[in-house]
């Protein structure tokens, strides 16, 4: 059976993990029949939004605990991931990958990431296996990597930060997932575009079936 590590970065759209595309990520994984299991790095969030008013609480969370409100519990640190015992690694959106997982959302072009992440991530990369990213989680391969092929939709502002740091920014709908072969990088838009819950499960059920299909074939 595959196994998938799945990285998340809190729980909630604006300040964490986005707890849809979460969740039907791994039911598409389980419905594919694969395995999974769940990190998240053990650090403070950027900051706690009240997500029926926008505005933020003052609150500290920290994100490996939040997380955990999402995966029942079963998580496991970050800096424990290592890339010989899993055979993909997708990052679900929300806007905690641009700001817990990475400083894109407060930083923009001057951007970096945090090291627990790009540890995994170049583990992965290294490793030859496929790395996937959706909705607004693509910026954080952007970041690290030069001349690859990503999406975030149609977003100018994370399509130029993509264009900006070498990438190419490839325009995509609902339910599209864009292959980078060469560095088997999958993206696909989610949320960043205009979405009904189906859609969301369709980009879910694409990207994993996709990734999958690399892990069977090597390509």
């Amino acid at each position: 059976m595959k196994k998938f590590a799945v990285v998340l970065a809190g729980c909630g759209v604006f300040d964490g993990a986005e707890i849809q595309e979460a969740v039907l990520t791994l039911l598409a994984i389980d419905r594919n029949g694969a395995a999974f299991q769940c990190f998240a790095p053990d650090i403070t969030q950027h900051h706690v939004l009240n997500h029926l008013t926008g505005k933020e609480t003052g609150e500290k969370r920290n994100v490996l605990t939040e997380s955990a409100r999402i995966s029942r519990g079963d998580i496991k640190p970050l800096n424990t991931f290592s890339s010989k015992d899993y055979d993909a690694l997708i990052f679900p959106g929300g806007f905690g990958c641009a700001k817990n997982l990475c400083s894109w959302a407060m930083e923009g072009d001057l951007c970096t990431v945090n090291q627990e992440v790009e540890n995994a991530i170049k583990g992965m990369f290294d490793a030859g296996k496929p790395i996937g990213a959706m909705c607004i989680a693509p910026v954080i391969l952007g970041a690290l990597f030069r001349d690859a092929h990503l999406t975030t939709g149609k977003d100018p502002a994370s399509g130029g930060f993509i264009e900006k740091t070498g990438n190419h920014y490839i325009h995509a709908s609902h339910g599209e997932v864009i292959v980078d072969q060469a560095k088997k990088f999958f993206t696909t838009p989610c949320y960043m575009l205009d979405a009904t819950i189906s859609q969301i499960a369709e980009g879910t059920e694409n990207i994993v079936k996709e990734m999958l299909k690399a892990t069977e074939s090597g390509h």
